[in-house]
């Protein structure tokens, strides 16, 4: 039986994938050549300590190379319609398993570390200590070639929305005597000011004539700010430009002819909606925690045998093992937390689900139920179910208004009518 073609692909990687899998294959070439440096090295000196860093080079490679196969695996299946939204998350998939490869990593090196402390052995401190610098240098040059690949603010969607994104804070609705109307802040490109629309206008004696709005700020200092406004065609806009930080409360007034109506609105700056996170590549970022976390090591290590060689202080090696273990198990406990999250689909912008919520509300109708997931770096999908007593509005209509939203790859809107 043929599975049904979809009238849209559903690529939701990453915009550096491919750079990234390039990345990260080169890191796999620079180990994989000093692991066998230094095991024909150690074979031919006789150097078991080079014989042992060259297989825990080998372990590094394994490392790098589940990075590597998860980047081929998800473009080389990316248009399989198999997966209901792409491979974007095989990233992630791979993250969290490298993530819990190095809480192993951490509990080997702290049983190792607690038993050299019980039981110490001797230990050739110079040939330690150039190789844990051999170690470090292929280390730094390996987190320079992994450098710049964690995430990316830009991106490529898979989708043909339009990403023109007006940047506004959230729409307010507010009923009043002259009906409901929508208040916002708008600065698409242009310096911010008010506008204010109606939604529902009685018409007639009831509607708004000019001066019988006032919207004035109230700055956290007691500074106080009234607005003129001006009639713009299809609303009514501010004279003035608001100026920055959009944090204040913001009277607004009706006059005599509607009882001197009042209400108050809060505006506070936007919280950063995390694009950091949901544009971050994990599987990127899993590659350059092992390379960072074996650097760490290479230093500690090196600090131990100094102490050991130049003060006598032998115990400071499986002390400083100790440290790298607690250090290593705390990055390998936030890959675990932040990939685990992705995997389970929980939500990683809360923020922006609020927007939606506002936007929905703006327009007069009413959210019943909403599920914004991660898709893949910097690719989100939401389900937004719509309540709404506008014939007119069905889900083309929300799915115009959501493609202000540029993060938004994939966006099922449902819209019901009150029984």
């Amino acid at each position: 039986m043929q599975l049904p073609v979809p009238d849209h692909d559903h690529v939701f990687l990453g915009e550096g994938h491919d750079r990234n899998a390039r990345k990260t294959w080169s890191v796999i070439v620079l180990c994989s050549v000093v692991m066998v440096v230094e095991i024909v090295g150690g074979l031919h000196f006789g150097s078991l300590a080079l014989i042992a860093d060259g297989l825990h080079m080998s372990t590094h490679a394994a490392a790098m190379l589940i990075a590597a196969l998860a980047y081929r695996y998800a473009r080389t299946h990316a248009r399989d319609s198999r997966f209901s939204f792409g491979t974007g998350k095989v990233g992630d998939l791979a993250g969290f398993t490298s993530a819990i490869i190095l809480a192993m990593i951490a509990l080997l090196i702290g049983y190792e570390a607690i038993d050299r402390l019980l039981h110490p052995i001797r230990i050739d401190f110079d040939q330690a200590i150039a190789i844990a610098f051999l170690g470090l240098v292929v280390n730094v040059v390996s987190a320079w070639m992994l450098s710049g690949g964690d995430h990316g603010h830009h991106h490529g969607h898979g989708h043909s929305h339009g990403h023109g994104h007006a940047h506004d804070d959230a729409a307010r609705a507010i009923d009043t005597p002259a009906g409901r109307l929508q208040l916002r802040i708008f600065e698409d490109g242009v310096p911010p000011r008010f506008q204010l629309r109606h939604l529902q206008d009685p018409g007639g004696a009831r509607a708004l004539r000019p001066g019988d709005l006032a919207l004035t700020t109230v700055r956290s200092d007691g500074t106080a700010q009234r607005f003129a406004l001006r009639d713009a065609g299809d609303c009514w806009e501010s004279v003035e430009e608001i100026p920055e930080p959009h944090e204040f409360e913001l009277r607004v007034e009706l006059g005599p002819r509607f009882d001197g109506f009042s209400t108050t609105l809060r505006y506070e700056e936007p919280a950063d909606h995390g694009h950091g996170d949901h544009h971050r590549d994990h599987n990127m970022r899993a590659a350059f925690v092992h390379v960072a976390a074996d650097a760490a090591v290479s230093v500690l290590a090196i600090l131990g045998l100094a102490a050991g060689k130049y003060f006598g202080l032998i115990f400071m090696d499986p002390v400083m093992g100790i440290v790298g273990a607690v250090v290593i198990a705390n990055w390998s406990f936030g890959l675990v937390r932040d990939t685990g999250a992705i995997l389970l689909d929980m939500n990683p912008d809360r923020s922006l689900s609020r927007d939606i919520s506002a936007l929905v509300k703006a327009e007069g109708d009413q959210v019943s139920d909403l599920h914004l997931w991660r898709l893949g770096p910097g690719h989100l999908g939401a389900i937004v179910s719509v309540r709404s007593r506008d014939a007119s509005r069905d889900s083309a209509h929300y799915q115009r208004l959501f493609a202000r939203f540029g993060d938004l790859s994939h966006v099922t809107v449902q819209v019901t009518r009150p029984n």
